[in-house]
């Protein structure tokens, strides 16, 4: 088990399209999370940022970038990219230099301005990245990929369009009691499945949008926390990010082929399952322990699988966990809270922090109408492209 870091201050600037730049995004986090911990700017010893490959050269000097938005005052820093899984290398990356005894107090900032539609490899010619060959080889867009997924869960375990769609039903029901998140509306159902097929069998309500937004953390020493009056704050006790084992025989985005099992036998479970049992080996728990769970649904069927792979029940039965309410608020372990992906949308680097968020909002028990009675532990799980694990426990 690594030792804690504690988790003093938590902000966001609201997920939507804003139409400005993502340092400003970042800016408004940042100072959030600052005021959320009672922090001055000039008390920071280091600032983590998680990089935009979209923000022009800034996004790839984030931590930079945001320190000098803040004001230049000397403290270390550090940009971390890993596509999707930016926001938990860079909440790593801080507790790492945190438990070095580098810095007493980090501040990590994850922000994007998304283009719209759906993400697009950038320009020019790159045949030797698995995720410019994917658009160009197969015409795989991200939608075309989670529908391949949907299909290959409805015909290994018979779920059905119905279960995808009440996984937004759920999701939208938390976002509408969420500021933060970009849509605010309850859905039914039946229009879910009234929406348009983008990847079939997924309609436009099962796949989730690209966004503009900003999360950000100040985490610090435990000793430092105690001296700042906090004497029983929420915790990170573990952050996994692990890759894939050889042989990888499931296909992965971005990935178009699998390993030949043919002389080595695969690992025992999937790269995801391998992310979730890492962090739960690091913190000391399983997933008995488990409060709440925040997981990356970029799209409804996704979510169910993640059920699998954070071992909140067997291979093929995440459709009968949400069906009997398992995951819903009230339920043994609800998922996304916050109302996920499906609520808010895609702001890369961001959204791996923005889960810490609404745990740490949870585990404090200020989380509002959203509140969870009596949580105590919370886990996310998301993964970047090219084999970046992405999981965050969180305790109180």
């Amino acid at each position: 088990m690594t030792a804690e870091v504690a988790v003093l201050g938590a902000g966001m600037h609201p997920w939507g399209k804003w139409g400005r730049g993502f340092v400003e995004y970042g800016v408004a986090a940042a100072r959030a999370a600052l005021v959320d911990a009672g922090v001055d700017w000039r008390d920071v010893g280091s600032i983590v940022g998680a990089d935009t490959v979209r923000g022009g050269y800034p996004g790839y000097v984030a931590g930079a970038t945001f320190a000098k938005a803040l004001g230049w005052q000397g403290a270390r820093v550090a940009s971390v990219y890993a596509a999707c899984a930016s926001g938990a290398q860079a909440i790593n990356t801080a507790r790492t230099q945190i438990l070095a005894g580098m810095a007493d107090v980090v501040l990590v900032v994850g922000a994007d301005a998304a283009p719209k539609g759906f993400f697009r490899p950038a320009g020019g010619d790159r045949p030797d990245d698995p995720d410019w060959l994917r658009f160009r080889v197969l015409g795989a867009t991200n939608p075309a990929y989670f529908g391949l997924y949907a299909r290959r869960r409805m015909a290994v375990h018979g779920d059905t369009l119905e279960d995808f769609a009440q996984v937004k039903v759920k999701n939208a029901a938390a976002g509408a009691l969420n500021a933060n998140a970009r849509y605010r509306k309850t859905v039914t159902a039946e229009e879910v499945a009234a929406s348009a097929v983008v990847a079939d069998p997924l309609r436009l309500l099962d796949i989730c949008a690209t966004s503009d937004g900003a999360a950000a953390l100040v985490l610090s020493s435990m000793e430092f926390a105690r001296r700042h009056g906090a004497a029983d704050p929420v915790r990170i006790r573990a952050v996994s990010t692990v890759t894939p084992t050889y042989p990888t025989t499931v296909l992965d985005l971005p990935d178009i082929a699998t390993d030949s099992a043919a002389v080595v036998a695969p690992a025992d479970g999937t790269f995801r399952a391998s992310i979730a049992r890492a962090a739960y080996e690091e913190a000391g728990i399983g997933p008995e322990d488990i409060s709440l769970a925040e997981v990356y649904d970029l799209s409804t069927a996704l979510e169910l699988q993640w059920y699998e792979d954070l071992e909140l029940c067997g291979e093929g039965e995440g459709a009968k966990l949400l069906r009997d309410g398992v995951t819903a608020p009230g339920g043994r372990v609800p998922v996304n809270t916050s109302g996920g992906l499906a609520s808010f949308g895609e702001a890369v680097p961001a959204q791996a922090i923005a889960q810490v968020c609404e745990v740490t909002w949870q585990l404090r028990g200020t989380a509002g109408a959203r509140q969870i009675e009596g949580a105590r532990v919370g886990v996310t799980a998301n993964q970047g492209l090219f084999g970046h694990g992405s999981s965050v426990v969180a305790v109180r």
